[in-house]
């Protein structure tokens, strides 16, 4: 019963990538693993500096999961993440790559 409320809270992960990390299916892989956790909502897009924009809200477990995963599958890419952590928005009903 402990659970109920923590399990269910969503938070928010604002991450900005640099690094190579335009051009190399940063955002189409981002999507895809996303897809692997249901609650997961936001976006990924380039930004004209040439970094990646992701924002991502979810239950945190599954946030940490997916930027893992990320880490993994894109790492060699990446030279730096700039982690904000916070309160979830709302604001999104799906995760999608942004133009």
């Amino acid at each position: 019963m402990d659970q109920g409320p923590k399990a269910t809270a969503k938070e928010r992960r604002h991450v900005f990538y640099d690094g190579r990390v335009q051009g190399v299916g940063f955002r189409y892989t981002a999507y895809h693993l996303a897809r692997k956790y249901p609650g997961i909502t936001g976006f990924v897009r380039n930004l004209p500096d040439g970094r990646v924009e992701l924002l991502a809200e979810g239950p945190a477990e599954d946030l940490e999961r997916f930027l893992g995963d990320i880490r993994a599958e894109m790492g060699r890419f990446i030279r730096g993440e700039d982690v904000t952590k916070g309160v979830a928005s709302g604001n999104f009903d799906r995760f999608e790559i942004r133009y």
